[in-house]
């Protein structure tokens, strides 16, 4: 089971949460949340070993269907996540590039 959230929501609690960003490689580097960790959603299986299994996550894409998808199968796995809803197309908050 995982829990969801809204873009203001998290900028309240960005603190609390390492960022998983699941859109593609491309589109992470047109601009992310500062220090959010990229693994597009098509690598996931792959490569979800690489995140921290104490952590808490929140998991974004650009409007929240991917990052749904993420959040499903990797609170399977036993990670700790929340699906970000409205995703990055909702960010009001600073970006990195």
């Amino acid at each position: 089971m995982y829990l969801s959230t809204t873009t203001a929501e998290l900028r309240q609690s960005l603190a609390n949460y390492q960022i998983l960003d699941v859109r593609d490689a491309e589109d992470f580097q047109k601009g992310h949340i500062p220090k959010a960790q990229n693994i597009p959603v098509h690598e996931l299986g792959e490569r979800f070993t690489e995140l921290d299994p104490e952590a808490d996550y929140a998991i974004i894409c650009y409007a929240g269907g991917r990052s749904e998808q993420a959040s499903i199968f990797l609170s399977g796995k036993g990670y700790q996540v929340t699906n970000v809803m409205g995703g990055m197309g909702a960010w009001q908050g600073d970006l990195e590039n």
